[in-house]
Order: C-alpha cells, then sequence, then structure tokens
C-alpha cells in the first residue's frame, strides 16, 4: 500500500492548474488492471491542448446486480508550498508528500479494500463502484460536476463514501460555496496629476465596506449541525467551536491591483468566499450577495465579478442505514464510536445527495495537516480504512 500512496504522490497533480491528469489516471488504471477489476474511462471534452492535463474520470466495478456502493475519491491536490513536496518520503509509519492525507492515501485505501473483498470472494448483493475523479479542489466543474449533468453520476447507487481526511471523525454534512473574483474599475494618471484619474483602490473600499455590513449579518447565523469538537477557548473566551457554527463570508482571501507605487490604480481586484450552513439556501444567499454588488455598479462604481465555484451544501442522517454501518465499523475495526460531524468546507458528497442517496466521508488523513508544508498520512491509517471500508460494503450490500 505505501508504495501505491508514494507512486501517485509522486506525480503532480496540481488544481489549479489541474496538471498531469493523464499520468495520474494511467497509474490508477494499471492498478485497477493489476486487482482485475472492470472499469471504464469517462472524459469530458476539454480545450486543455497538453494530454497530460485532459481530465479522466475512472469507475472501476466489483460484483454484479444494479445495486451500487460508490467509493469515491479525487486525484487532484492542490498545489505545493514547495517542489519537494512531490518527493514521497516514508519516515517509519508515516509517508510525507503533498496529496498523502488529501487523498491519495485514502484512494489506495478503497482500491485495497475492493481486492481484499474480491479475493475473499465476497458474495455481496450488489456492487462497488470505485469512481476516481479530477478537480475537486476546484469545484469539481470537470470530475463529478460533469458526470452528474451528464447523468453517469451515482448510477443505481444506494449510498457513497469517500475518503476525505475527517480526523477520525464521519463527516455527515459539508457547508455550501459561492466563491467569486470581483475586479474594480478606474482611471490610470501620474501621481502628481492624480487628479485626472479615478482611483480603483478608494472605490474598491467603499465595496468592500458594503460587503462587510453583510458580513456582520451573514455570520450571526448558526448551524444545528454538529461541528469539530477539537478546537480550542481562544483569549476571549469563546470557544472555537461556537465559532465554527457561524455561517461564513470571507472578503479578500486574495487581493491586488495597481501598476506602481507613483500611478493612480487603473482597477483593483478581490475575491469573495461565502460559506453556507446546510439551513441555508445557495440560490437566496448568491441573490443576496450579488445584490450588494449591482447596488454598487447601479451608484456608479465600475466594477464586474466572476463566480468561480459554486456548490450546495448537504447533509444525511446519522440514522440511515449506511451511516449506522459505517459507524459500526469504525468501531469494529478502531475500537472507538465515531463522532458525526459537519465539515467546515465542500464536500463531493454533494452531487450524490442531491440524488436522494445518504451520502458520507471518512478518510485516514488529518485536517489539521491536509494543504499543509508538512502533509502526510499515517500508512496504519489508511490499512485501518480499508478494512473499514470493506466491511461497510459487506454490511450493507450482504444478501
Amino acid at each position: 500500500m505505501g508504495r501505491a500512496v508514494a507512486e501517485l504522490v509522486a506525480i503532480a497533480s496540481e488544481n489549479p492548474p489541474g496538471k498531469n491528469y493523464q499520468i495520474v489516471a494511467r497509474i490508477l488504471e494499471k492498478y485497477i488492471r493489476k486487482f482485475g477489476l472492470d472499469f471504464e474511462r469517462l472524459q469530458p471534452k476539454t480545450k486543455a491542448k497538453n494530454l497530460k492535463e485532459r481530465p479522466a474520470c475512472l469507475l472501476a466495478e466489483y460484483g454484479r446486480g444494479g445495486r451500487t456502493l460508490y467509493f469515491h475519491g479525487h486525484y487532484d491536490v492542490v498545489p505545493a508550498q514547495a517542489v519537494e513536496q512531490f518527493n514521497p518520503v516514508r519516515k517509519k509509519h508515516f509517508l510525507f508528500g503533498r496529496g498523502a492525507c488529501d487523498m491519495k492515501g485514502g484512494i489506495v485505501a478503497m482500491l485495497y479494500a475492493v481486492r481484499a473483498l474480491k479475493e475473499y470472494g465476497a458474495d455481496l448483493g450488489g456492487k462497488i463502484g470505485l469512481m476516481l475523479v479530477p478537480d475537486e479542489e476546484t469545484g469539481g466543474e470537470r470530475g463529478s460536476a460533469w458526470l452528474a449533468r451528464e447523468g453517469l453520476l451515482g448510477r443505481g447507487g444506494i449510498g457513497m463514501l469517500t475518503a476525505e481526511p475527517t480526523s477520525g471523525a464521519v463527516w455527515n454534512a459539508n457547508r455550501g460555496a459561492i466563491s467569486l473574483r470581483v475586479e474594480v474599475q478606474g482611471k490610470a494618471a501620474h501621481v502628481g496629476l492624480q487628479h485626472r484619474g479615478e482611483n480603483a483602490f478608494e472605490r474598491m473600499h467603499l465595496v468592500v465596506e458594503r460587503l462587510l455590513a453583510l458580513k456582520r449579518e451573514v455570520e450571526s447565523r448558526t448551524t444545528d449541525q454538529n461541528i469539530g469538537a477539537e478546537l480550542d477557548f481562544d483569549k476571549g473566551g469563546e470557544t472555537g467551536a461556537a465559532r465554527a457554527r457561524n455561517s461564513i463570508l470571507m472578503v479578500g482571501g486574495q487581493s491586488g491591483g495597481g501598476t506602481n507605487f507613483n500611478v493612480v490604480p487603473d482597477r483593483c481586484w478581490f475575491t469573495v468566499d461565502r460559506r453556507i450552513n446546510p439551513e441555508e439556501d445557495l440560490e437566496a444567499e448568491k441573490a443576496r450577495l450579488i445584490g450588494v454588488l449591482e447596488k454598487c455598479r447601479g451608484e456608479g462604481i465600475p466594477l464586474e465579478w466572476e463566480i468561480f465555484q459554486q456548490g450546495r451544501s448537504g447533509a444525511s442522517g446519522v440514522d440511515e442505514k449506511l451511516g449506522r454501518a459505517l459507524a459500526g465499523s469504525v468501531r469494529e475495526i478502531s475500537g472507538k464510536a465515531p463522532r458525526f460531524e459537519m465539515c467546515p468546507g465542500l464536500l463531493e458528497t454533494r452531487f450524490y445527495a442531491a440524488r436522494g442517496m445518504p451520502a458520507y466521508a471518512y478518510g485516514p488523513g488529518l485536517l489539521s495537516v491536509a494543504h499543509g508544508p508538512k502533509e502526510y498520512v499515517d500508512m496504519r491509517r489508511v490499512t485501518e480504512c480499508g478494512a473499514i471500508y470493506a466491511l461497510t460494503a459487506m454490511e450493507i450490500l450482504s444478501k
């Protein structure tokens, strides 16, 4: 298993921009063939000229019948902080490298779970569908979102598990998201003739003030979903867990503009990231956010915006058969009963939940190291999760 994780981690499948997808897909296909599984390659049309960057969705299957339990994983990773992260390093039980935790280690756990079921000769009353996709880190446009639009996602599905780094919890819910890039225009002029220019930076601040007013209202709302239980008290005495219940509107995750210190900036831009609790409606919240920008434009501030990510929130009940089976398998293999929690971000469980399927995330990684400079996965947990996935499948698909 460690060799398979290292082989995948060594490929810089960074997204954005979406690199080396075909190379990763070929490695995954190698293992799928090695394990004797049937599979199909599903490829959206793309403008990518570089063959290495063309996205591919892989669906491997084991079992018979129309009822399918989906094991779902994404093979793209966030950009590395250093190129050395694509040189996997093994230290005792720990394998370090970009994507080891999120979620190439989880993909390998699912691959070996299916292999174990096949070698055991498990008599399942249905199939396991191992769906491996790109583009998760940027909303799933050429992966799960494309599959859903084409009617190719979750065919015959009775449930879904994904191997996100859940730190030992089961994520049964996720926030939705609307992510925008806003650009405010101005007119350039030398600082000595600034009266002839129009300062985009100053105009941008007027827009930000309006968004901060919306932020204060938005972040007064809370969710009833369980949230992470391991957050510490801050200096003011309010628990991080209490704050984590709030809905989210973050302004300025990225920003920029201007050409030089002594030139009136003719353009300034910034991002807005709105994270929506399951109790809120995506379309209503998007309309309120866009409404602020439209009002600014109507008052004479020249600006444009682009939505580069959006996704619905979703939730599956803790008492669903699949949820109970997963919790029971975790308890039997690890000796600990898992807590059900809401993921603080987007999950691809939402695509399956939208089709009426219970969908849960549980994986071998730690959220605290995912996307970080020292990302790693504990290979003991990869093995353990493989057993948990296999046991859950046997429970759900038993005749």
